[in-house]
């Protein structure tokens, strides 16, 4: 078996300083890093240096635009975490082309629901081409049938094609880079349509300003690479400063979260990301596995990001891998969106996190974030963000779009010269999400405290029950941590409008089918959100593994708003 790229490249660090992403591959090729990719057993499965992917990914280049792709044109890529994901997409640099990434089927319920999904997100690249790998490759065909595409299928399609002669473009900071897909569920997905400049840009505050890239650093990730925290913050961020990179496939760490950190332990990983739930599946496992062959304490980096960041968790996984090396301190909130590439602020490094704990009532009906004074009977804590990065502006503002003074809580804008260019060929949209001044309406909510950006929900998500202001995300989270049977997305809030009045419906994943035990399920829960947070909900219990879920992995509410509404979920065991 080959062995993994060394964690040395050889070369003087540059850390994000190029024109392209091209480019940039060009300067990590000269040294001895690259990518190693791991199965779902920790097998080493390819080791693809840049050197070797430089190389590929020309010859694939010129053999694209020799079977009649154009630059400029969108190719449709389905996002395995492996070499043939990467050749495709670095050969679409070289070549001008404008890789989208599309995601794997795990989070889309069957194939047809699948196709659909990536047939749409085809439409909305107005992809010329589109590429999967070998397994996919039936599934991909019937997306794109009928469809006008150049090519359809894997990469051996253009293995016989004579590249003799083609020239490649000269590609500039202007050109478009990628095209993100959101990772909902929306009837049109939007295409998230970001520069080689802009790309750029953001990996010089990932690398150099968030998490200050040194000799020694490697990274390590499950994370998807259709989703923008891989692809960006564990595909491209650590290619633009030469760092070698280990992979596992994303479909498989659920099954086995220990690999995770098993990985970082054999080969030395020092940066790893991951949401609050990747920590917790990390955690429980340890609680019936051995976990005598992990040593986490070279890991510098430990960051959170992705969805909102739940304190507990990452006490439990500090506690439950302490005795393993792990640092607390190596804890890193940040906050982003693909919109800005994806990082708009990391909080300080080796100070682990740091919370604001807020009175929640006041929160609630007044939408201020102040400290619990001694008679506050209800309290939240909220983690809190880092500064924006340099060069970018984050504001808080009000409902008529002024600023508003730290903690004050509003929606949440950013400004800088990572944001995207547009969403592709959706002038409308673009318009209502990005200002002529270059703000971005980031659709978050949250507050200002000490200059650190603190996000204390989707607005879109928001609950409104007479008067105050209610986090659906706090319902989940109070109902999966107080009634013992459930877990870490068992539960998804949402409010829907009935004649009465706004109901605040709760579905809750449960796994038996005992009418006594149902019933007492339903009751249980509607009794700890009354006690906690002095609401009345309606309980509907659903099938385990019902809840809708995005391609990125996290809850989906409005989808599972929407099948509600559509009674997908049937009548469910029911309280109110």
């Amino acid at each position: 078996m080959s062995s993994p790229t060394p964690t040395a490249s050889g070369l003087a660090r540059r850390l994000a300083d190029f024109r392209t992403v091209a480019e940039a591959l060009d300067y990590a090729a000269r040294g001895a890093t690259g990518l190693n990719f791991y199965s779902g057993r920790g097998e080493l499965l390819e080791v693809l240096t840049y050197r070797a992917l430089r190389d590929q990914s020309l010859d694939l280049a010129r053999r694209m635009l020799a079977a009649g792709l154009v630059p400029g044109e969108r190719v449709a890529i389905i996002a395995e975490s492996d070499g043939d994901f990467l050749r495709a997409f670095m050969a679409c640099q070289y070549a001008g082309l404008v890789p989208a990434p599309m995601p794997l089927p795990a989070a889309f319920g069957g194939k047809d629901a699948y196709v659909d999904h990536i047939r749409r997100m085809i439409q909305g690249a107005q992809a010329a081409a589109a590429l999967a790998p070998a397994a996919l490759a039936d599934w991909l065909a019937a997306a794109a049938d009928g469809l006008d595409l150049k090519a359809v299928g894997t990469l051996a399609l253009f293995q016989d094609v004579s590249a003799d002669g083609v020239e490649l473009p000269t590609v500039g900071p202007d050109d478009l880079c990628y095209l993100q897909f959101s990772s909902g569920s929306t009837r049109f997905p939007l295409g998230v349509a970001v520069t080689q400049g802009a790309l750029m840009a953001n990996c010089v505050g990932i690398t150099r300003d968030g998490l200050k890239v040194r000799d020694g650093d490697r990274a390590t990730s499950w994370l998807p690479l259709y989703h923008d925290m891989g692809m960006v913050g564990f595909m491209l961020a650590p290619l633009v400063s030469q760092l070698s990179i280990d992979l596992l496939p994303t479909r498989e760490f659920a099954r086995r979260p220990l690999l995770w950190l098993q990985l970082i332990t054999r080969n030395g990983g020092t940066l790893s990301y991951s949401p609050s739930f990747g920590y917790e599946l990390a955690s429980r496992r340890a609680q019936t596995a051995s976990t005598e062959d992990i040593d986490l304490s070279g890991w510098r980096v430990a960051g959170i990001g992705g969805d909102m960041v739940r304190p507990r968790v990452l006490e439990r996984f500090a506690d439950a891998f302490g005795p393993r090396g792990f640092r607390k301190e190596a804890l890193v909130a940040s906050y982003g969106m693909a919109e800005a590439s994806l990082a708009l602020s990391f909080a300080p490094l080796d100070t682990g996190l740091v919370t604001d704990l807020v009175d929640l009532d006041r929160l609630e009906n007044e939408q201020v974030a102040v400290p619990p004074g001694p008679d506050t009977e209800r309290s939240r804590d909220f983690v809190l963000n880092g500064p924006a990065l340099p060069g970018h502006e984050i504001q808080v503002r009000d409902e008529v779009g002024r600023p508003v003074a730290e903690r004050q809580v509003g929606r949440v804008f950013a400004r800088g010269p990572s944001l995207m260019r547009e969403y592709f060929g959706r002038p409308e949209e673009t318009a209502a999400a990005l200002s002529a001044q270059g703000w971005l309406d980031t659709g978050d909510l949250g507050y200002l405290c000490d200059g650190q950006i603190v996000i204390t929900g989707r607005a879109k998500d928001l609950i409104l029950v007479n008067g105050r202001n209610i986090w659906p995300q706090d319902l989940e989270w109070t109902t999966e941590h107080q009634v013992e049977s459930l877990r870490s997305g068992d539960v998804a809030a949402f409010s829907v409008d009935e004649d009465s009045g706004e109901v605040v419906m709760v579905l809750v994943q449960c796994r038996t089918s005992d009418p006594g035990a149902r019933d007492a399920l339903a009751q249980e829960v509607a009794g700890v959100l009354r006690s906690a947070h002095g609401v009345e909900v309606r309980v509907v219990l659903v099938p385990t593994h019902s809840l809708p879920q995005t391609s990125s992995g996290k809850l989906s509410r409005s989808r599972a708003k929407q099948m509600y509404l559509r009674g997908e979920y049937g009548r469910g065991t029911a309280a109110a």
